[in-house]
């Protein structure tokens, strides 16, 4: 009827067959990535991340600020208080 051997299906009509499958796939591996790029929270460098949750936690990343030399004396033993500890 079409005077052709493919079901009415030309040359270009594959290729956007294709194109659309590939650009499919494309789509979804970009929403992939997205989603584990946004959800995991990589530790900065020599910043590990806390195992627990909470004011041991709190207390470990202000004694390392406090090592680093970020906080002075007064500043680390005033949030030492503040964290409910002694310093």
């Amino acid at each position: 009827m079409y005077g052709n051997d493919d079901y009415g299906m030309s040359g270009w009509m594959w290729w956007w067959s294709a194109a659309l499958v590939v650009g499919v796939l494309v789509l979804l591996g970009g929403l992939v990535w997205a989603i584990v790029v946004t959800t995991r929270r990589p530790a900065g460098p020599g910043q590990p991340v806390p195992s627990a949750v909470g004011p041991s936690a709190a207390r470990q990343i202000l004694d390392q600020r406090y090592a680093r030399g970020e906080l002075d004396t007064p500043e680390y033993q005033e949030r030492v208080h503040t964290l409910g500890g002694a310093a």
